[in-house]
């Protein structure tokens, strides 16, 4: 899995060192990790083949010509990036993807369990402080609808 969240600095290639917990994540008989614009936030989307794989099966689930299955053809599949390791656990972000998010310098590398995203530090400090405000509405929702579908089966 990949967890926590790692401060990086790119360098004048636009490499960016790997957490040694990432690349032990996806090791396997390609080394190194899939990289697109992500779907669902304006930051880069990375993953190894497991994730590629889901991504694949979700969208042959969908019939040939669907419009949604070729937006997600044309943003997934059309906007990845095979990306290896090199001896230093660094890969180069292409040239393309850094400047579609603005990833010019420091970075934050979030995991997310089965993959991980790559921002611009700032705009992830952003989106981590929405993210927790929505996190913390979300629970509270929840742990009110629990109780109140706990308080009603008592009541039967």
């Amino acid at each position: 899995m990949f967890l926590s969240t790692f401060e990086k600095q790119l360098d004048a290639k636009r490499r960016i060192v790997v957490p040694q917990e990432f690349r032990a994540t996806v090791s396997g008989p390609f080394d190194g990790v899939f990289c697109f614009p992500s779907i669902e936030a304006d930051c880069l989307e990375g993953g190894g083949k497991a994730l590629f794989d889901r991504y694949l099966a979700l969208i042959e689930e969908l019939p040939f010509g669907d419009p949604l299955r070729s937006a997600l053809e044309t943003s997934v599949l059309g906007g990845m990036a095979k990306l290896s390791f090199d001896d230093a656990g660094r890969i180069t972000l292409p040239p393309g993807l850094c400047d579609m998010f603005g990833i010019t310098d420091w970075v934050a590398v979030v995991g997310l369990g089965d993959r991980f995203q790559i921002w611009p530090r700032e705009a992830f400090q952003s989106h981590r402080a929405a993210a927790r405000e929505t996190a913390r509405a979300g629970l509270a929702e929840l742990r009110a609808a629990q109780r109140a579908k706990s308080l009603a089966g008592a009541a039967s």
